[in-house]
């Protein structure tokens, strides 16, 4: 073999290792976000787990408040319910303003508001948003890098046919943001 056949030989090794240096990174980072919607459900799980207790805590001091308690729970269920990064924001949302509105109607009840149970309940609540909005953050960041390298050259190239399509963003729709903005209003 001659020096020309050499050449050929190292640019189609060189171009093969890159390629597969490509294929690799997207892997990584694919995993990468998917083991930060991981860290999401935990902790939406978490969360789905305490609005029961909150839910039984407010219906011993404001029973007759049922419409709101109902859509406390039915907000949970949908959450517990959606799938994807759209759908559970979407849901998410919705359920961020039922429980925002259950917390303006224990406004209204001062011995439910220093109840115990309800203030550490109150408490565990306001620490997972928290940790939520962390893993929100790493999640979308997990996001923003795969989709930024899938879209890349020379990843572009193949990367659709391989299989790595787009990764949604975990956002809240317009009209949840609506939602999460604006006060509770409580009537009676």
């Amino acid at each position: 073999m001659g020096t020309t056949g050499w050449i050929v030989l190292g640019v189609i090794v060189l171009i093969g290792l890159w390629l597969i240096m490509t294929y690799n990174g997207l892997v990584t980072l694919r995993q990468r976000c998917r083991q930060a919607f991981s860290d999401i459900d935990v902790q939406l799980k978490q969360r789905h787990d305490l609005v029961p207790n909150l839910v039984e805590t407010v219906k011993g001091y404001a029973s007759h408040e049922r419409g709101t308690l109902e859509a406390v729970v039915q907000a949970r269920n949908a959450a517990i319910a959606a799938q994807g990064p759209a759908a559970q924001a979407q849901a998410e949302g919705m359920l961020q303003g039922a429980l925002r509105q259950l917390f303006a109607l224990a406004e209204a009840y001062p011995d439910l508001k220093a109840n115990t149970n309800f203030q550490q309940l109150q408490t565990e609540l306001a620490d997972l948003e928290n940790k939520i909005a962390a893993a929100r953050r790493f999640f979308n960041s997990a996001a923003a890098e795969y989709n930024a390298t899938r879209e890349a050259f020379p990843a572009v190239l193949f990367a659709q046919s391989l299989g790595f399509g787009p990764q949604e963003f975990f956002n809240l729709e317009e009209g949840e943001r609506t939602a999460v903005r604006t006060a509770p209003q409580v009537k009676f």
